[in-house]
């Protein structure tokens, strides 16, 4: 991500977030909309035309400068506030991942988002001796140092941060920030948000669904330097944290198991598909030794130059004919299995900037959706 890291004005925030909450813009394509126009406001301000161009029959159109500031001051009554991708307490692991939320909702201590961390997840029915090595070693990670995130789930995640409670955890909710789930999860809450961190992606007051864990599981990995899996059965979730893991560039670790048990299955796969075997603290420790010593983010490249907003034809039955002809061959290339965007741009044989514009607008109309690793995919 290429947008300077600055602090935003109030207004700056409430177009930030306006966007952000805008449906049909998912992360990748708001970073590409303020790239493209400049700030947030403008690419708010060319939303309709953008979408229509797409095909969208309904106007597409963002919260409101009240709607996004009740939000603001739901979210200060419970002593938190909203981190834009582009200031600077905003983590930078996470600002660096391709699909990084433009808004993060945060409540407690700041401080612990800015040290390195480790990420622990596994099973929610962990056996005893899982979620006591969660425990333990969550605590002396803390102990050297990092910040242990979890997603906040029953049994290894509830382990993790409770085990690292004393020296600092953070932990990514699934929902709103102001959602408590699972709801037994409660007391844990109230502590994070005292002497932890507890971090959101989705509007104050959302409940969590089952689409939203997988959005919540690249953000644990996005924000580590690598992630712990103890007990995952084969069809786990802490299988798809391990996965968006290893397509960020993050280290992936594994606690080995029983073949008998089957929360061990899915970490035992991941030992015998290349992740590092791990029964330890000191383990993990000495995994991570080589990125500890070594910057973890690239050199930020400068920032690109912006395309001009419009790269078809305009006006005319003519100029109407040529562009519907170019969405119609963006669209037969493409299907609901993800596409490399690269791909697509030497198939199309047309100039990029006409294709990227096309996919913009066609994402905007919500025709399509951006997958990871610059892929799109039909809907």
């Amino acid at each position: 991500m290429t947008t300077p890291r600055r602090p935003l004005s109030e207004a700056e925030r409430l177009d930030w977030l306006r966007l952000a909450r805008t449906d049909a813009v998912g992360p990748i394509t708001f970073h590409h909309l303020v790239s493209r126009y400049g700030s947030a406001g403008a690419a708010i301000e060319a939303l309709p035309e953008l979408s229509r161009r797409g095909g969208r029959r309904v106007e597409l159109k963002p919260p409101s400068v009240a709607e996004a500031k009740r939000e603001l001051e739901a979210l200060a009554r419970i002593g938190g506030r909203l981190v834009a991708a582009c200031e600077p307490d905003y983590p930078e692991p996470l600002a660096a991942i391709e699909d990084a939320p433009p808004v993060l909702s945060l409540l407690g201590r700041g401080d612990l988002a800015a040290r390195p961390m480790v990420g622990i997840v596994g099973a929610r029915n962990a056996s005893l001796n899982g979620r006591r090595m969660a425990r333990d070693m969550a605590r002396e990670l803390g102990e050297a140092g990092f910040t242990v995130a979890s997603g906040f789930a029953r049994g290894i995640d509830t382990a993790a941060h409770e085990g690292a409670l004393a020296t600092g955890t953070l932990a990514v909710l699934a929902g709103g920030i102001d959602i408590v789930y699972p709801p037994e999860n409660a007391g844990l809450y109230d502590r994070l948000a005292q002497s932890g961190v507890v971090v959101a992606e989705c509007a104050f007051g959302t409940q969590p669904t089952a689409r939203h864990f997988p959005r919540r599981n690249r953000l644990i990995s996005g924000l580590s330097l690598g992630v712990v899996v103890i007990e995952a059965a084969l069809r786990s979730g802490s299988l798809i944290t391990a996965r968006m893991a290893a397509e960020q560039g993050r280290q992936v670790l594994a606690v080995p198991g029983s073949p008998l048990d089957p929360r061990a299955q899915g970490c035992n796969r991941l030992i015998r598909g290349g992740a590092t075997l791990v029964e330890s603290a000191e383990h993990v420790l000495e995994a991570l030794a080589p990125q500890i010593s070594a910057p973890l983010l690239r050199e930020p490249s400068p920032p690109a130059p912006r395309p001009r907003p419009t790269a078809l034809p305009e006006g005319g039955n003519g100029a109407e004919a040529d562009r519907a002809q170019v969405i119609a061959q963006v669209l037969e290339r493409l299907s609901p299995t993800p596409t490399a965007v690269d791909e697509l741009l030497r198939d199309c044989q047309l100039s990029p900037p006409v294709v990227l514009t096309v996919l913009l607008e066609l994402e905007l109309a919500g025709r399509i959706e951006r997958q990871p690793g610059n892929r799109i995919s039909l809907l």
